[in-house]
Order: C-alpha cells, then sequence, then structure tokens
C-alpha cells in the first residue's frame, strides 16, 4: 500500500477508528507478509486474503487472462466469506476486481463504491500508448461498469465536476480528499524556488513543465524549479538536456519523505498535470503557504483553487500561459504573499474533521 488512493485509505480509516469510534476493517488483496506502508491506528483491523493479483502484471497477454479467470472466483469466495463473517453495515469497494459481484455478496451491508480518479480516465493506461487491444478492453469494461454501478447504494467521487459526468446514475455523491497533514511550518516566501510534487510519469505533465521551464529560467535567473516523485526520470532527465536547461538551477530529485520541508522551503508550487482526480498535492502546498499555478485540467485543480484568489489556472497543456503564470507570480512578492495568505484559509475547508464529517453524514443517511 504505497501509492495516494492508499495514503487517504489510511488516513480516513485511523480517523473513523480514533475520533469517530467506529469499528474498522480493511481487506486487502495484496502483499500478504508487509507490513503496511503508511502510519495506520491499531485500532484498524487488518485482512489480507493473499489473492496476489499482483502476478498478473510480470505476464503474457494470454497467461494474465487465464490467472484472472482463476483467482477472480476465489477472490469472490474469500471476501464473501469474510463480510459474512464479520457482517459490516458499511462496505466501501475501491472499486477494483471486487465491483464485478459485489453487490450480489448478502451479507446485509449497504454498499458504496469509492472513485479516485475522474471518470474520462478511469481503467485506462498509465501510458502513452497503450495500444489498440488494451483500449479496446478499457471501453467493454467501462461499458459493464455502469449496470454494476447502479447498484450500489451510493458512488462517492472527488469533485462535482465528476459528479455530473456520471449522467446515467442518481445517486452519486461529491466528497473531496482529506488534507493528509495539519502543517507545522509554513513558508516564508523568501526562497527563489519553485517546487512539483508527484510522480514521474505521463500524466503529471512533467515534459510540459520542462518545456515551460526552459522559457522560465530565461526570464527570472535567479529562481529555480525542484521536482521530487516515485518513478522513472531518464526520460524526462534527457529532456533537460534536449531543451539545454541550466542543471543547477532544475533538479529532479527522488520522493521525499518531508513534503512539509521542501514545501517551506519553496515559494511557488506548480501543476503540470494533463489530469486529476483531484490533486492531494494542491492541497498540501496551499496549506503549508505557498501559491499554486496549474493547468485547468480535468478536474481536480479547478475545484481548488480560485483563480486570481489563491493561485493561477491557466488553460490545460498551454506551455505558453504556464510560461506567462509563473513569471508574473515570480516578479511580484506582494502578489505571491497576498496569495499564500488566501491558500492557508481557503484550504481549510479540506482538513480531516471537515470531510469525516461528510462521510460520517453519509453513513447516517444509509
Amino acid at each position: 500500500m504505497a501509492g495516494g488512493v492508499e495514503r487517504v485509505l489510511t488516513l480516513k480509516a485511523s480517523y473513523f477508528a480514533e475520533y469517530l469510534d467506529f469499528d474498522v476493517t480493511i481487506i486487502l488483496t495484496e502483499g500478504k507478509g508487509k507490513p503496511v506502508f503508511y502510519p495506520l491506528s491499531n485500532k484498524v483491523k487488518v485482512i489480507n486474503l493473499d489473492i496476489n493479483f499482483e502476478e498478473l502484471w510480470s505476464c503474457s497477454f494470454l497467461k494474465k487472462i487465464w490467472l484472472y479467470l482463476r483467482k477472480q472466483p476465489l477472490y469472490k469466495k474469500k471476501l464473501s466469506a469474510e463480510l459474512t463473517r464479520i457482517h459490516p453495515d458499511i462496505t466501501i469497494s475501491m472499486l477494483r476486481r471486487e465491483i464485478n459481484f459485489l453487490t450480489s455478496i448478502k451479507d446485509g451491508s449497504r454498499k458504496i463504491g469509492e472513485l479516485h480518479i475522474n471518470r474520462e480516465h478511469f481503467r485506462t493506461e498509465e501510458s502513452e500508448n497503450p495500444g489498440m487491444v488494451k483500449i479496446l478492453f478499457a471501453k467493454i469494461w467501462m461499458r459493464n461498469l455502469v449496470p454494476k454501478l447502479k447498484g450500489l447504494d451510493r458512488l462517492v467521487v472527488l469533485t462535482e465536476d465528476d459528479k455530473k459526468a456520471w449522467k446515467e446514475l442518481n445517486h452519486v455523491v461529491a466528497i473531496p480528499n482529506p488534507l493528509s497533514f495539519e502543517p507545522t511550518i509554513q513558508s516564508s516566501l523568501t526562497e527563489k524556488r519553485v517546487i512539483m510534487i508527484g510522480r514521474y510519469c505521463h500524466e503529471k505533465g512533467y515534459s510540459f513543465l520542462l518545456q515551460a521551464w526552459s522559457e522560465v529560467e530565461k526570464l527570472c535567473a535567479d529562481w529555480r524549479l525542484e521536482t521530487f516523485g516515485d518513478g522513472d526520470r531518464s526520460s524526462y532527465e534527457a529532456l533537460i538536456n534536449e531543451l539545454c536547461i541550466d542543471r543547477t538551477r532544475c533538479i529532479l530529485h527522488g520522493r521525499t519523505s518531508d513534503v512539509q520541508k521542501e514545501y517551506a522551503a519553496s515559494s511557488i508550487a506548480v501543476c503540470s498535470s494533463k489530469y486529476e482526480g483531484f490533486g492531494m498535492a494542491i492541497v498540501e502546498a496551499m496549506a503549508c503557504g505557498l501559491p499554486v499555478v496549474s493547468f485547468d485540467c480535468p478536474w481536480g485543480p479547478r475545484n481548488i483553487i480560485s483563480d486570481g484568489e489563491d493561485g493561477l489556472l491557466v488553460e490545460n497543456g498551454n506551455t505558453h500561459l504556464l510560461v506567462e503564470a509563473l513569471v508574473s507570480l515570480m516578479k511580484d512578492s506582494g502578489k505571491i504573499v497576498q496569495m499564500a495568505k488566501k491558500a492557508r484559509q481557503n484550504v481549510r475547508r479540506f482538513r480531516m474533521e471537515e470531510v469525516a464529517g461528510k462521510w460520517k453524514e453519509l453513513f447516517e443517511h444509509l
């Protein structure tokens, strides 16, 4: 459990157990014998069914089909047995393989689906060229998904925009992700550093960011860009060389264990994503007192940033406008301070107690 979805899951589960006194159980299919990656309250029970769907990732297409057909019935059998034993009031699915059979399990619980990515990019491949076969399978899967979602008691999405995208459904609720920490330090806004935190993958738009930065660095010679994240940086390192970017003022780091420290050592955050389910890094940056310059991509940023008030939104994928927005802030320290103050105030609506209250209200309604 080491991704953004898992991070949010452990945060909410711990809060529900510690502060709302809920009896919480997390059921996993992967990682038998491994510790949970993110901190988790010892009041939360963890059950691992040891299905090991990850085995599918490293085999041929035909073997994947064979393994899936063998593992899926086993998953249904084991999950059905656990839910019958636990007899929960509420069962929440992260909308993975269990959505194919979850509503057929008669354990007496209300069933909620929780979606952490916008509809347009749900179940698409995380690559530039996924191939026609994978695209076809994704389309077939999505076509079959809607009837299964109709069987849920509620579908929870992260933004009002994505709620509107599910036109076939009338039981969709929008609840944002919570802020993952209460900041203990704030940026002094004195460091001439722009920061971006996010995985090194095509949807995060690092190629756009570097293209923009190759122009920004010429206009603001005393500023630098530093990025942090998991993933393969080699293609972006090559792009830095191709664009003749000054490596002393543009550094691609690996994952950081202290995001607060890095935000506090910066004065502007940037988001160059092609799409976002929500935009946790934006919320975290604003909480640490940074204005954020972001592409207005589907769907998260526009639901977090108030354009011109606590940050700047620019046309999705338009690197020229991204350059203009970054430079306009870099050359106006007063605007940075003003937006940073608003950012800290406006992001309070994503505090854990606020978001948990929305979930509690949903549970009680069901």
